[in-house]
């Protein structure tokens, strides 16, 4: 299982950015896909995410209302739509994917998302 994350960047506060994830292999309608974040000297958190058959999605409550997590499921794509970023979305996203929600067993690269003030 390979997870490719792509399109983190620098914006600035209040400014929006796309997180885009391309899972490779069959994805079972069971699974969960989503993205956790590690900001400087934290440890990692949950952020949002999706049930692939249903496409149920779950957010942290420090992003609900601004960020809004969908799915291409011919593409194998989740996709994490950002707006109103704030200096405290700094980090580095995670794709994930597992079986359980907040629980993931296959970890992306990582890609970085800046915000400044």
């Amino acid at each position: 299982v390979q997870l490719q994350a792509s399109g983190g960047g620098l914006v600035a506060a209040g400014g929006s950015l796309r997180l885009s994830c391309a899972a490779s292999g069959r994805i079972f309608s069971s699974a969960v896909m989503g993205w956790f974040r590690q900001a400087p000297g934290k440890e990692r958190e949950f952020v949002a995410e999706v049930r692939w058959g249903v496409g149920s999605t779950y957010y942290a409550d420090s992003v609900k209302g601004r960020f809004t997590l969908s799915r291409d499921t011919a593409k194998n794509t989740v996709y994490l739509q950002m707006n109103s970023l704030k200096p405290e979305d700094t980090a580095v996203y995670f794709c994930t994917r597992g079986s359980n929600l907040r629980t993931p067993v296959y970890w992306g690269q990582g890609t970085l998302v800046t915000v400044s003030s």
